[in-house]
């Protein structure tokens, strides 16, 4: 309430809330099977006595006698084949930093604007691709500034984010543990190191200090700079560091693509010279095709889709978001690689685990108009089943007409909407 009536103000005294419930909130909400740091401590140990562990922790963050351990290096792949590295914290770290961000929601959810959806409560990406659609559908949205941030979280100038900070939060306890958390080592095999910028990705804390930071170097003045001197409607659309731009008329999008990077780099930030481009999305209709994902500046992709324009069965144009080629051949090697290693559990255990593996992916990929791409992928899922059911041993191969009574016994999910929208159709 107080950051809602005043949103000039910096609140001084907010670690009052950190009392034994609102920690051992944060502790329950902490996955107790996630990743382990460097102490390799995992959650079921830590409930060996956790009363007494959350009230030595709650002493520690407010005295100022909590020390930040180093986190452990942990490197992903991404979609383009290139390695993301994430900083894995001990699991009473993960605790603390969720309490401490359990705090600075109310107060920043004050302030972050309509176009931030990542992780922020109440919003998510199926939010953000419904923005998107709008803003080409309703307000016209066919230039697109397709941008791509390099190594952000790594990036992020410190000094400045501490001033960012200090606009909302001046309690001590609070900024002080935050800082502890940035100036914290990361550990690399067996090599500690103390980088001078950024926040370690992975961390409980990193997204909302990353959301602050961008509300104030992007959001912010998107929304009170730019717009304003645009000719026409021009619309943000950001999940965590990930956005798109998408402007009425070619002239501002061209403006805006021209002050962006300055704009970034006065903040620490440089866009990626080969990944950000300028996409040019009205609809035409001599470039159908059915590769359309690599016609030069027609499409984008966003959060794991490709935006596209297609024919609807009454002929009119409508937008479309696929699931991108580089996502289905990931998901394609995931379940390849899964089949692959149980190939020798019972057939219902195999079962259990594509059933969830489908339906998380219909979860996040089953929006409307991506049917056919759910479909094609359920029946390679189908495909590697019986090719690896195969070859279990010698002899053992699987005719369609055995595999379709295994199918018949342990059905899979079938593809499915879960996201549905009303088409609209605009050229």
């Amino acid at each position: 309430m107080l950051a809602r009536n005043n949103p000039a103000m910096a609140l001084t005294s907010v670690n009052q809330y950190l009392d034994y419930e609102w920690v051992k909130y944060a502790y329950d909400w902490t996955r107790k099977d996630g990743a382990v740091g460097v102490d390799g401590q995992i959650g079921e140990e830590y409930t060996a006595n956790p009363e007494q562990n959350l009230l030595s922790l709650i002493n520690r963050l407010k005295s100022g006698s909590y020390r930040a351990p180093p986190v452990r290096r942990h490197f992903i792949e991404k979609a383009d084949g290139s390695l993301r590295g994430l900083g894995i914290p001990f699991f009473e770290d993960k605790v603390a930093q969720r309490a401490v961000v359990m705090l600075m929601e109310p107060i920043y959810e004050q302030d972050f604007m309509d176009c931030s959806f990542g992780f922020r409560s109440g919003r998510s990406a199926h939010g953000a691709l419904v923005a998107i659609r709008e803003a080409i559908v309703m307000r016209g949205g066919r230039w697109v500034l397709d941008v791509d941030v390099r190594k952000y979280f790594d990036s992020i100038d410190r000094v400045k984010l501490r001033e960012f900070l200090a606009r909302r939060i001046t309690d001590g306890v609070v900024r002080k543990l935050i800082d502890k958390w940035l100036k914290a080592g990361v550990l690399d095999q067996e090599q500690l190191s103390y980088p001078e910028a950024g926040t370690p990705q992975g961390g409980v804390i990193s997204p909302m200090l990353s959301n602050v930071y961008l509300h104030y170097v992007l959001d912010e003045w998107f929304v009170e700079v730019v717009r304003p001197r645009l000719r026409g409607p021009g619309n943000l659309v950001r999940f965590a560091d990930d956005f798109v731009m998408l402007f009425a008329h070619r002239d501002d999008a061209e403006r805006v693509l021209e002050v962006l990077g300055r704009r970034m780099g006065k903040y620490g930030l440089e866009l990626h010279p080969d990944k950000t481009r300028m996409v040019d999305f009205r609809f035409k209709p001599k470039s159908v095709g059915d590769d359309r994902e690599k016609a030069l500046a027609t499409t984008f992709k966003f959060l794991g889709f490709v935006h596209t324009w297609v024919k609807s069965r009454f002929d009119k144009p409508v937008v479309r978001q696929l699931t991108a080629k580089d996502r289905v051949a990931r998901a394609h090697k995931a379940f390849n690689e899964q089949i692959r290693a149980m190939r020798h559990w019972r057939i219902r255990e195999q079962h259990q685990r594509l059933c969830r593996m489908l339906n998380g992916h219909f979860a996040y990929f089953g929006i409307s108009g991506n049917f056919q791409r759910l479909s094609t992928l359920k029946f390679k899922v189908e495909f590697l089943w019986r090719k690896w059911l195969s070859r279990r041993s010698r002899g053992n191969y699987i005719t369609w007409k055995a595999f379709r009574e295994i199918l018949n016994r342990f059905p899979l999910p079938k593809a499915r909407i879960i996201h549905p929208y009303r088409q609209k159709a605009s050229p």
